[in-house]
């Protein structure tokens, strides 16, 4: 049963990330369309460092 609710705070918590990260991109790009274009690769990689930091934080 344990195992179950570790999974479940592990989905919420991964969510959560996921949905910050994306709404705060979101909300970038609307303001700087050229700018993003040019740090397209740099937002990726910081999305990819947050996914690892939050798998990390979980085992």
């Amino acid at each position: 049963m344990t195992n179950k609710t570790m999974g479940i705070v592990r989905g919420i918590g991964a969510g959560l990330a996921a949905g910050a990260v994306l709404g705060a991109a979101g909300s970038y790009a609307f303001h700087n369309q050229k700018s993003l274009k040019k740090k397209g690769k740099k937002v990726a990689n910081t999305v990819t460092d947050i996914f690892d930091n939050v798998q990390y934080l979980f085992k």
